[in-house]
């Protein structure tokens, strides 16, 4: 999600004559941002360095005009207060930031498409079932992406027993994935062929809009889930994205989400994260390194 911006440009300092770590039209104090960060990491496991005030600043100060507060000491009460919890869910929107795009890091595609699909369709054709997670999915490019790989490789995937679960955190950017709607430009990476069939102008005031059709829409749901949380799946993954999600929670909040994401893995499938991301803590042993940021689950040996 882009950043919001504050109609006064703040401007980072220690601290001001009133107390502010930030300089701006309110008053953050130090024991404010410790109140926001406490919040985000009991809601959501995100980590939130006090480098990030002028961020936090910049990006809640438009909550605060809307709400009508004249310091962040209001606004922390209130957040944290028993009517606050809708707006701990726009506070997580507006300190998360969502950059994503469709068959971002391509390589990842390229081995789903010539690796770790061709057998899981195979199998699909007889009848078995395949289940994708794209776990922090943010506005959809990345399971749209996941959908369009299948269909590029098997026109009917929808009719089989695929089907591609798409979570988020943020209840904002799921209806945007739902929606489905995207800006000419963001489907720069999109296959020419796909886009044809896949995409259609969408009916709004701009002409450079696109919908993803119904074909790509019938592999996806979205749902709301904190990966920091409860995860109601019963069934097991053959292939999980979890790309560039992780960065934000502490080393061990990672390491329970692999342990999490091994036991929802069937032996033999497959896991993709992010760039700057590496599998670590007790699952570590669980997989196997299959190139750059791609790990293949392993069946633990049974007594």
């Amino acid at each position: 999600m882009n950043p919001e911006t504050a109609l006064v440009p703040p401007r980072r300092m220690n601290t001001t004559g009133n107390g502010s770590i930030v300089a701006g039209e309110f008053v953050m104090t130090s024991q404010n941002f410790q109140h926001i960060a406490d919040m985000l990491y009991a809601d959501a496991g995100i980590e939130l360095p006090q480098s990030k005030a002028m961020l936090v600043y910049s990006r809640l100060a438009k909550r605060l005009r809307e709400l009508q507060f004249s310091s962040f000491n209001e606004y922390c009460d209130f957040a944290a207060g028993p009517n606050g919890a809708a707006e701990r869910r726009k506070m997580l929107s507006a300190l998360t930031t969502n950059v994503t795009s469709f068959f971002r890091e391509n390589h990842h595609f390229e081995h789903l498409k010539t690796v770790a699909l061709p057998p899981l369709l195979q199998s699909a054709q007889k009848g078995d079932r395949v289940r994708i997670w794209s776990a922090g999915c943010s506005t959809g490019q990345e399971p749209y992406s996941i959908a369009l790989t299948l269909l590029g490789m098997e026109p009917k995937a929808a009719q089989l027993d695929i089907r591609i679960l798409a979570t988020d955190i943020d209840p904002q950017v799921l209806k945007f994935g739902a929606r489905g709607v995207y800006e000419e430009a963001a489907l720069s990476a999109v296959p020419p062929e796909l886009k044809r069939t896949y995409f259609s102008p969408a009916d709004t005031e701009s002409a450079q809009e696109w919908r993803v059709g119904e074909v790509p829409r019938k592999l996806i749901s979205f749902m709301e889930l904190n990966l920091n949380g409860h995860w109601p799946m019963k069934g097991r993954f053959d292939i999980i994205f979890c790309r560039n999600v992780v960065i934000y929670f502490s080393t061990q909040t990672q390491q329970a989400i692999w342990s999490n994401m091994a036991q929802k893995l069937m032996p033999g499938s497959w896991l993709y994260i992010g760039h700057s991301e590496r599998v670590s803590g007790a699952a570590t042993p669980d997989f196997t390194s299959a190139g750059i940021t791609t790990y293949r689950y392993k069946a633990k040996a049974t007594s």
